[in-house]
């Protein structure tokens, strides 16, 4: 697997902007800087979507509970629900879908509004991400102008995505569920890119601030496992960003088409 990170590693220097990487490869972690400490962007909406599902398995969240759209505060940046009409009604669970596969900053906000930010927080803590930290809602310019944000490393976003997958953090019933949803992402330009999903699985959630591109995956191919997470930011421009991240994909893709494990 050395020439495997080498390679994500010279991928990732001759990208003009801070950037880290992490992966765990059939259980061997490798790292790029994955303890670097980045804004999260949306990449904080993946431990929201475990604790709602956890939450759901408490009986303190339901699923199925109807949310009329006129109850949703509309917000600014990525999503759909602002453009829906006010007499649109989706399920909790359409929420959740739509704020992994079109990153839904008002679906997001309404999920963090009816869990609680402290219950997010205790998620993260219980996974031991010691680098994360949700501290404000999307699209809360005022908080990030006064130096409040949102806050991941590579490394806790592939710890967060192996709870998702495995273990026993939530049943397997919810791991279905939430595998489901990233699985129908609909922003694939990074390490998707080059990915045949019908080949093989490729679920991914991506991040996106001004400089900022971010995405982390867990990827599937016969008995093979890949979680992987890059973060850039201090862009000037987003295409560096976006093309170091597919380039890094498109290794992965490779290696797994190989059978490396």
């Amino acid at each position: 697997m050395n020439d495997f990170l080498k390679n994500a590693a010279d991928i990732l220097s001759n990208c003009p902007g801070r950037a880290g990487a992490c992966f765990s490869w059939n259980g061997e972690w490798l790292e790029a800087g994955s303890g670097e400490v980045f804004s999260s962007a949306s990449l904080i909406k993946l431990p929201i979507l475990l604790t709602a599902f956890r939450q759901a398995e408490k009986g303190n969240l339901d699923l199925n509970e109807k949310v009329k759209l006129r109850d949703v505060e509309k917000t600014g940046g990525a999503g759909v629900l602002q453009a829906l009409s006010d007499d649109a009604v989706l399920t909790v669970l359409d929420l959740l879908t739509l704020m992994i596969i079109v990153s839904d900053n008002a679906a997001t906000n309404w999920v963090i509004e009816k869990i609680g930010m402290p219950k997010i927080n205790d998620t993260i803590e219980g996974l031991g991400l010691v680098n994360t930290k949700l501290n404000r809602k999307m699209m809360d310019l005022d908080a990030i102008e006064s130096g409040i944000d949102n806050f991941t490393s590579p490394a806790d976003m592939v710890r967060c995505l192996q709870a998702i997958n495995e273990g026993d953090f939530v049943s397997d019933d919810s791991r279905q569920k939430m595998l489901d949803i990233l699985q129908k992402q609909q922003f694939i330009d990074k390490l998707p890119y080059s990915m045949d999903k019908e080949l093989m699985y490729a679920g991914n959630k991506t991040g996106e601030l001004h400089g900022i591109e971010h995405d982390c995956a867990i990827i599937k191919y016969k008995d093979l496992c890949v979680y992987a997470a890059v973060m850039i930011d201090q862009l000037e421009q987003k295409e560096w960003g976006r093309k170091a991240i597919s380039e890094i994909g498109k290794l992965i893709y490779e290696r797994l088409l190989d059978g490396h494990g």
